[in-house]
């Protein structure tokens, strides 16, 4: 169930004024929303779980600087988002295998299996990685989430709370940032 950003920001009023409740109530409103994020992003239930718990460190730790209450969603799915990176950077320090998929989205090139093939795809995808280094945080998310998380139009807009249209916008933004600077 849906509840509105004005019925989540009493919460939150209530949170920053030391109601130990309130909290537990922002929560339990919270919680399938950002453990579902977090097991999409990370692929992992057991990472999942742990940024989970994470996040509502950070948020509860954080709460007194939320200036509008309503925003609650947005901020919270900020933290998580952050949380979330930082887990996989630390996991490992690359993207790992590059998916061809935006590789040809980004360079239009097809690969074949031989060396010289393989040896253009380990010199793009090492340019491509610094590439996507390069974006903002939130260009940087909807690439990850679609192209090295395997995720959906859809399921990108449950996670990250932007219209499909938002979502599909700026991930088309992303992917011509991308292919100027690849291409510059």
């Amino acid at each position: 169930m849906e509840y509105s950003h004005e019925y989540i920001g009493e919460f939150v009023k209530m949170a920053q004024n030391g109601d130990s409740d309130a909290f537990a109530q922002l929560y339990s409103l919270t919680f399938n929303k950002i453990y579902n994020y977090s097991r999409h992003y990370l692929r992992d239930e057991y990472l999942a779980q742990d940024a989970v718990q994470e996040i509502f460190i950070v948020a509860l730790r954080k709460l007194s600087s939320l200036n509008e209450p309503t925003l609650f969603i947005a901020w919270l799915n900020q933290i998580a988002f952050h949380v979330c990176f930082d887990m996989q950077k630390s996991l490992k320090s690359d993207y790992g295998e590059v998916d061809s998929e935006i590789l040809e989205e980004i360079c239009d090139t097809k690969l074949s299996s031989n060396p010289e093939a393989s040896t253009f795809k380990n010199d793009e995808s090492a340019r491509l990685k610094k590439a996507i280094d390069s974006l903002s945080s939130a260009k940087k998310e909807l690439i990850t989430l679609r192209y090295f998380n395997n995720m959906k139009i859809d399921e990108i807009v449950n996670v990250t709370d932007m219209s499909r249209s938002t979502v599909k916008r700026q991930l088309q933004a992303a992917i011509d940032e991308l292919n100027k600077i690849m291409k510059g």
